[in-house]
């Protein structure tokens, strides 16, 4: 995409992509005491694959190259197999508003990744309006951490989740130039929920003794964050340069602030609001031509 404007389908994509996944933030945080991380991810692919098949219903199907094979199975197994666990992890033993800033540096990897891989622009104003961004995001990391001190054990789990997330869209982009956005997303999904079956017999054994509200939380992170999400920013991501996508998501964590404070009674530290207003201000920069 060469102009500035975005259309607005993808845009209404983009919104949609942002609130289904500020919400997996918190609802993974309220889940866990229920749940053990691989238990949840298992959950919530099996809940997604399904899901993902309704968005191909009517859908031409083409047979992927080896090469796309490849980039999808990278894909799949590093979004939605890795980062996924990594993220339920780390988020056991740190905040949901601290979560989203350190996996919300993934769009800084992507805009360099994107350059370096992909052959797309690194201009001045994506550069500096993702430092912004990332600026505001920390501030907000720093009013919302529960604790004195950010958990180490945690932090690591939390800086393995943004670099998967990162491969993850660096991947699933050259994918997209001759397969759909609903297969490959599809595809990566499903082969994700492989090696997650893993934790299967813990899941189902806990899902039978779970209460409602756990199971409840499993659907949706399957159904929004994933199918929803997922699909919407696959359609996103097809056409618009994954640099500039990826900035997109520095909304995520002032979002992810609020969500809490209604879902889970985290209130915001004042410092955290300006961080809000600064990683908008940032993803705005990134949008100046």
């Amino acid at each position: 995409m060469s102009t500035d404007r975005i259309p607005l389908k993808v845009l209404l994509a983009i919104i949609g992509t942002v609130l289904a996944w500020s919400s997996a933030f918190v609802v993974i945080r309220a889940v866990l005491p229920v749940f053990a991380p691989g238990e949840l991810a298992f959950l919530r692919q099996l809940v997604a694959v399904p899901l993902l098949a309704v968005w191909m219903i009517g859908q031409k199907w083409l047979w992927p190259t080896v090469r796309e094979w490849v980039l999808i199975a990278i894909f799949g197994l590093t979004w939605f197999s890795i980062y996924i666990v990594a993220l339920n992890t780390a988020e056991q033993t740190i905040d949901a508003g601290t979560a989203s800033f350190i996996v919300n540096i993934g769009p800084l990897l992507i805009a360099v990744g994107a350059f370096l891989f992909l052959g797309e622009k690194l201009s001045r104003n994506l550069l500096a309006g993702a430092l912004i961004a990332l600026a505001g995001v920390g501030l907000i990391a720093w009013g919302t951490s529960s604790s004195d001190r950010v958990d180490l054990v945690g932090l690591l789990w939390a800086l393995v989740a943004t670099v998967t997330y990162a491969v993850g869209v660096l991947t699933q982009k050259p994918a997209l130039k001759r397969l759909s956005s609903n297969q490959v997303t599809l595809l990566g999904a499903t082969i994700a929920l492989i090696p997650l079956f893993w934790w299967a017999p813990e899941a189902f054994a806990h899902a039978q003794t779970a209460p409602a509200e756990a199971i409840a939380g499993a659907i949706w992170l399957g159904a929004i964050p994933t199918a929803l999400g997922f699909g919407l920013w696959g359609y996103a991501l097809k056409r618009m340069p994954a640099g500039r996508l990826g900035v997109s998501t520095y909304v995520v964590p002032p979002l992810v602030i609020v969500e809490s404070a209604i879902l889970l009674g985290e209130w915001p530290h004042p410092i955290a609001i300006v961080g809000g207003l600064i990683a908008l201000t940032g993803v705005w920069w990134s949008r100046r031509s």
